[in-house]
């Protein structure tokens, strides 16, 4: 998995996540579990993450969307 981008915003999250599915691209929310046990739904930014092999078309999508990805 490579991470795209990291964020406390479940539905922005969750609006790039649908994008990715339309443009065939399963994408996994890492560290959803880890922002509930700690007990404040914004205290730990979830990421989103994309398989390896997935990771040039994801960047592609979101950017084409407007995303503002910050790459490393």
């Amino acid at each position: 998995m490579k991470e795209l981008l990291r964020s406390t915003d479940i539905v922005h999250l969750s609006f790039l996540t649908a994008l990715l599915r339309d443009g065939g691209i399963e994408a996994a929310i890492l560290d959803n579990h880890m922002s509930v046990l700690e007990g404040s739904g914004n205290a730990i930014p979830r990421r989103l993450a994309v398989t390896v092999y997935d990771h040039d078309e994801a960047v592609r999508i979101l950017e084409d969307s407007g995303e503002q990805l910050d790459i490393r």
